[in-house]
């Protein structure tokens, strides 16, 4: 527990906004420490504040000390004593909403038409019977079957089908951890649940090969690392449509680039990308017109930032009063 009238350092790499930090403010066992700009914290001024305190609160491009390099090296934390509070759940939506609005844009070239509207160039294209068309997310009388894919089929792939729902989508695909077992149960719950005609789990092959739209939603690291590559690619439908709201070492860049420009798919929509923020107009990716691209801004809703920011605040608190986070990494493995 924490000693009764003794203040606690906290350094906050960032303003969170009036709701976190006023809950900060208000603690009085705290003695706040705050980057007074809203723009990436200063290193220098980290490494300078951060001696002696008790609690440190960074965002995902703040530079920090060797036990924070890989933000967060788990391990090292762990032999520290040290605990890592995280923001699980909040961005569910907000990624799920995301995710459909990429498939939308990138299956209805709204890339190639926001250019020419912005551009001043709307005179110069005339209306024609199918200018700026593309493949339909909703079943239609002529096209009763839509097949949407998914590469990982957790919290953000299920709330994101959900969304796909009303427009009458009729299978999902999933692809997951080869380790894990199926849940057979859940996806027949969820195709009941959602009246869809079925919900299996295939491998990587077929995935590609059925899908219309297939949404990237796994995790990062050495198991994933360009699981979308040439291959992957190559075995999708010309009409079908790659999402990537995840990480963007899922999918290579340059296979990608290739594809759409040999047109094996017909479009992608992206949140995250190899690399970035590095990606400048001469990539592979922005050359191409039917890849919608945005920077990374899956969790970008004034609810969803602000219900991670009010997590980090309380996770922060509630570690310094001697008890449990409300989302605290389990470090039992790294001992």
């Amino acid at each position: 527990m924490s000693q009764i009238g003794k203040l606690h350092k906290v350094v906050v790499c960032r303003n969170f906004g009036p709701d976190a930090m006023s809950l900060l403010k208000g603690t009085p066992e705290l003695d706040l420490v705050v980057w007074p700009d809203d723009l990436g914290c200063d290193r220098a001024w980290l490494m300078n504040n951060i001696p002696d305190a008790t609690g440190v609160i960074v965002t995902l491009t703040d530079k920090v000390p060797r036990v924070l390099t890989k933000h967060i090296d788990l391990r090292a934390a762990a032999q520290r004593g040290l605990k890592v509070g995280y923001t699980p759940d909040v961005l569910t939506d907000a990624v799920a909403d995301l995710s459909l609005m990429l498939a939308l844009m990138a299956s209805r070239n709204a890339g190639i038409a926001i250019s020419i509207a912005q551009n001043g160039e709307w005179p110069n294209y005339p209306w024609a019977p199918f200018a700026f068309c593309g493949p339909q997310l909703s079943t239609t009388d002529t096209s009763p079957t839509r097949k949407v894919g998914f590469l990982g089929f957790g919290r953000i792939a299920q709330a994101t089908l959900a969304r796909l729902v009303p427009f009458g989508i009729t299978h999902c695909l999933y692809t997951s951890n080869p380790t894990s077992p199926t849940n057979h149960q859940r996806d027949a719950e969820l195709a009941e649940k959602y009246r869809l005609q079925a919900i299996t789990k295939v491998d990587l092959d077929e995935l590609a090969r059925e899908s219309d739209f297939i949404f990237v939603l796994a995790p990062g690291g050495r198991d994933t690392y360009h699981i979308v590559n040439e291959n992957f690619l190559k075995q999708m439908k010309k009409t079908s449509v790659l999402v990537n709201a995840s990480r963007g070492t899922l999918v290579d860049s340059d296979a990608l680039a290739k594809a759409l420009k040999e047109g094996w798919i017909w479009g992608a929509g992206l949140d995250v990308m190899e690399g970035e923020p590095n990606v400048t107009i001469d990539h592979p990716l922005v050359k191409e017109p039917r890849c919608v691209i945005i920077p990374h801004i899956g969790s970008a809703t004034l609810e969803t930032r602000k219900d991670m920011a009010m997590r980090a605040a309380q996770n922060l608190i509630e570690a310094i009063r001697g008890g449990r986070m409300p989302a605290q990494v389990d470090l039992s493995s790294y001992l």
